[in-house]
């Protein structure tokens, strides 16, 4: 009698010290909540951040404010939130180069997939394969055939190494077997200026700082990484309709995610609001101007999502010889 009274109050006693962390997540959120951005300010991530931030506080009630924490191609602002308490109050706007491709070329603090709880895609960006008017290049199949004739001819342009623009150069230089050599800039302004003064031939950017040149004729849009066409550019085919074969989408890409351990109701009411926020038109149309699409994914979905690209960025590093040893 004595001993099951003893486990009854034992359980009791557990019961209650469980109790101020049980009300703190159906409480949530009851405070402000950080929202990190691992790139500088001004830049398009955290334009997005700040868009989101501005939504999610509508949505759950408290100020979020976006705390800028640049640094190593955002593996610091990334590795900064992997440290945090795992209480919601700490979120990340996580991209491809932090999550996946920065722990695969370099030795990090944190586990991108491991160390997070993904809640959501944010927006994804793929990229757009341009070209300086005054070549005379018109598609990319024309691109191909005097690339094959000139080897080492052509260089293009990304907005750095190990990011996405890098990455999907090298991965046309693969699938179309042709012989084209990157030349990194830091970021798009220089790349963009380089272009058009003509010291490099070719480029992979994003959209939205390529489109007035695009616009204005002195680059020639040639093909678009994503699966689907852009918006912004629904005239220029993607890399499978350019003729690439076994094409894998290359983009930056947004999700908004916590330290691993956070609670899962909290997971879920934030994937809610996100969510929410993903069908208000407004936000769409925001999103359209960015070039970023919107891919409503459950937490699971979009972790699978990660795992996915992590596996072909794996591969495609492999081969270029720059995963970390």
């Amino acid at each position: 009698m004595k001993r099951a009274l003893a486990r009854l109050l034992g359980c009791l006693a557990t019961a209650l010290c469980l109790l101020p962390a049980a009300h703190a997540q159906s409480d949530y959120p009851n405070r402000p909540i950080t929202l990190v951005n691992p790139y500088a300010p001004g830049g398009p991530a955290d334009t997005l951040a700040r868009e989101l931030a501005a939504r999610l506080k509508e949505r759950l009630g408290q100020p979020v404010v976006v705390e800028n924490k640049a640094g190593s191609a955002a593996m610091v602002g990334t590795g900064y939130v992997a440290r945090a308490k795992p209480d919601g109050y700490t979120l990340l706007m996580g991209t491809s180069p932090g999550i996946v491709v920065g722990p695969l070329i370099e030795r990090t603090t944190y586990d991108g997939l491991k160390d997070f709880d993904f809640i959501g895609l944010v927006a994804n960006q793929p990229v757009v394969l341009v070209a300086n008017a005054k070549l005379g290049i018109d598609n990319l199949q024309d691109l191909v055939e005097r690339a094959r004739k000139q080897p080492g001819k052509f260089n293009f342009a990304s907005a750095g190494t190990g990011g996405p623009t890098h990455l999907a150069g090298e991965m046309l230089r693969r699938r179309a077997n042709i012989d084209i050599t990157h030349v990194p800039y830091k970021g798009a302004a220089p790349a963009l200026q380089d272009l058009l003064g003509g010291q490099v031939e070719l480029g992979m950017l994003s959209v939205s700082p390529a489109l007035p040149f695009i616009k204005d004729g002195r680059l020639k849009p040639l093909a678009y990484t994503g699966m689907r066409r852009s918006s912004l550019l629904p005239e220029v085919p993607t890399m499978s309709e350019a003729g690439v074969e076994n094409w894998n989408e290359i983009s930056t890409w947004y999700a908004l995610v916590a330290p691993r351990g956070t609670p899962a109701v909290i997971i879920q009411k934030l994937s809610a609001a996100l969510t929410a926020i993903n069908a208000e038109p407004a936000h769409r149309q925001f999103l359209a101007q960015q070039d970023g699409s919107i891919e409503n994914m459950t937490p699971a979905e979009v972790t699978a999502f990660a795992q996915k690209d992590k596996a072909a960025m794996t591969e495609l590093l492999g081969a270029l010889e720059m995963l970390v040893k």
